[in-house]
């Protein structure tokens, strides 16, 4: 039986974190030797499908109804599942609300939050971060179905076919039931950050160190100098200093960039639970005792409001060099 995955796109683009699921997903087809299937929704055209056949997708299911409302995406995700063993979906706001509850349907066992692929219990068990991320544990799936959701920037993205496109087998899936939808959408608020913050290689953030919203522009200028997206911790996003949007921790985003620079955060275990994934991590605190030294691959003790400054002076000079 082979592997099912969801992939919605949106204005025409694949964000990181659906090209990571179908790397993932092509990763545990592999496995059991058989192929990956992609059910697309959203606006998509032909060459962002072609996209897809150089991260290892062979076939897709293109939904041609342009509804991606919750119920539809149950709905229809049931009866495609019957032919497929593995239902994988990303960890955001539509797998997590979407998984349990096919879960439920397809009567199949469910991991959320997986990291990876494990290559040396069995084909059948995947890690998943426990404990506020300071241990793994492998969870092994027993019913004939299995729902999982990816973690994101969790298993990293890889072309696979750098010059010789696939040929991609497309077929059409038009639903002729809609559901309706017991949930109306009100308004959206699209984000006018240039970067995506889960998606973002580079993250700098800052914590009430910064002791007023008014300094901001500091954290602001330093992650323009850097090319990066800007986060905060949640006491920042409470007092209403940056929007919420851009919290992470532990009941905040879960985010793993190459270069995660945190400017006045003491290192609460509900924030390293966001961040602990990063690649590098790098402290810039004016209390020497902060926790947050103990997990950080490089520490400088000091004054934000001078070391920031001076290293933006020292990035403009390398950039320049």
């Amino acid at each position: 039986m082979s592997v099912l995955i969801h992939i919605h796109i949106e204005q025409e683009k694949i964000k990181k974190n659906y090209l990571e699921l179908a790397n993932f997903g092509c990763g545990l087809a592999s496995q059991h030797l058989t192929n990956c299937v992609a059910f697309v929704t959203g606006e998509s055209n032909s060459e962002t499908l072609t996209i897809l056949s150089k991260y290892g997708i062979s076939e897709v299911i293109l939904d041609t109804t342009s509804i991606c409302t919750e119920q539809y995406l149950l709905h229809t995700l049931f009866q495609i599942a019957q032919d497929f063993e593995y239902v994988i979906l990303c960890h955001n706001n539509i797998g997590k609300n979407v998984a349990p509850r096919l879960s439920v349907t397809l009567k199949a066992a469910i991991v959320s939050a997986v990291v990876g692929l494990d290559n040396i219990n069995t084909k059948n068990s995947f890690p998943k971060n426990v404990f506020s991320g300071k241990a793994k544990a492998y969870y092994k799936l027993l019913t004939p179905k299995k729902i999982i959701t990816l973690s994101n920037n969790s298993y990293g993205v890889i072309i696979v076919h750098k010059i010789i496109e696939r040929a991609l087998n497309i077929s059409n899936w038009h639903s002729t039931y809609i559901p309706n939808s017991k949930i109306k959408i009100l308004s959206t608020n699209q984000t006018t950050s240039k970067i995506n913050l889960s998606e973002a290689e580079i993250v700098v953030s800052a914590g009430r160190g910064l002791k007023d919203p008014k300094n901001w522009h500091l954290i602001e200028d330093l992650a323009n100098i850097l090319g990066a997206a800007t986060s905060c911790s949640r006491p920042v996003s409470d007092l209403d200093w940056r929007p919420h949007h851009e919290h992470v921790g532990q009941t905040g985003l879960t985010i793993r960039p190459n270069l995660y620079l945190a400017i006045g955060i003491s290192g609460a275990i509900q924030h390293l639970a966001g961040v602990n994934g990063s690649r590098i991590i790098v402290v810039i605190n004016i209390d020497a005792e902060a926790p947050f030294f103990k997990y950080a691959n490089y520490g400088v003790v000091g004054d934000a409001f001078e070391i920031i400054p001076r290293l933006m002076d020292a990035l403009r000079l390398f950039k320049a060099s």
